[in-house]
């Protein structure tokens, strides 16, 4: 198997010929590399998805989360910011931590979503979750495969997408704390879905540009390789993934979801 860390997968050699579909040799090992790099940030984000399920259900039938994290006390403030810290850390340090270290960073946040959000099963009756899992997965699957594929440049949506959290981040905080209207937290709840699955096709295409443009670099200044540890972008762009998946699967609840 090809050496997808190694910058000379992303050039082609002098004097390689074209194999018989017209291709050069070194072409295809490049695009091995890339497959092989998205599919570790799939796997990562994917294993931290399933860490977070798995933690929240067990949390939820402990009964700790009706107990602690919805007593409103100290601790379950601490349980619901924990997530944004390791966010914050993750996204400000990464320069600062070894490759280990923002590993172990991502599985501890994907353990403090799961006690986050281990509200949803004593909110929501199980099947409605699992049917919304689903849904979201399967829109999720479409929409990154489509930022994958597409030759269509994403990237000027991403100032607009990344303007729009913010919008419903304060939308949010002003339907719970003045307007209190169901009808407005249903169109924050479309408005949601709608800009994390536009995020997800975005940022996938993001992490297959971020890496291309790292391996044709590398070609001109090897010391690229050091200034972006490949193990670090793999992590960091899970995380991205992760969080419009789960962020799509939250907005999606409120539309799927059967309360108890």
């Amino acid at each position: 198997m090809a050496d997808w860390k190694d910058p000379r997968t992303a050039r082609t050699g002098f004097g390689t010929s074209p194999n018989l579909t017209g291709e050069v040799a070194g072409r295809e090992i490049f695009d091995a590399g890339l497959r092989k790099h998205m599919l570790s940030i799939y796997n990562y984000m994917a294993s931290g998805v399933l860490l977070t399920g798995i933690v929240s259900l067990l949390f939820a039938q402990s009964g700790l989360t009706e107990s602690v994290l919805l007593s409103g006390g100290i601790l379950s403030w601490i349980i619901m910011l924990a997530p944004l810290g390791f966010v914050l850390a993750m996204s400000f340090g990464q320069n600062k931590f070894s490759t280990a270290g923002l590993q172990g960073m991502f599985w501890g946040f994907a353990v403090a979503m799961g006690l986050s959000l281990s509200y949803i099963f004593i909110v929501y009756e199980i099947g409605s979750i699992t049917a919304t899992f689903f849904a979201t997965a399967g829109a999720f699957a479409g929409l990154s495969l489509f930022g994958y594929t597409t030759k269509k440049n994403l990237s000027g949506m991403g100032t607009f997408l990344i303007m729009g959290v913010f919008g419903l981040i304060i939308a949010m905080l002003l339907n719970s704390l003045v307007f209190e209207s169901q009808g407005f937290d249903l169109a924050i709840s479309f408005l949601g879905v709608l800009i994390f699955a536009g995020l997800t096709a975005y940022d996938t295409q993001r992490l297959k540009r971020e890496y291309l443009a790292i391996q044709n670099a590398k070609v001109t200044n090897p010391a690229i390789a050091q200034a972006y540890p490949m193990g670090k972008l793999v992590v960091m762009g899970a995380l991205s993934l992760y969080l419009d998946f789960i962020n799509m699967f939250l907005f999606l609840l409120r539309f799927m979801g059967s309360r108890e």
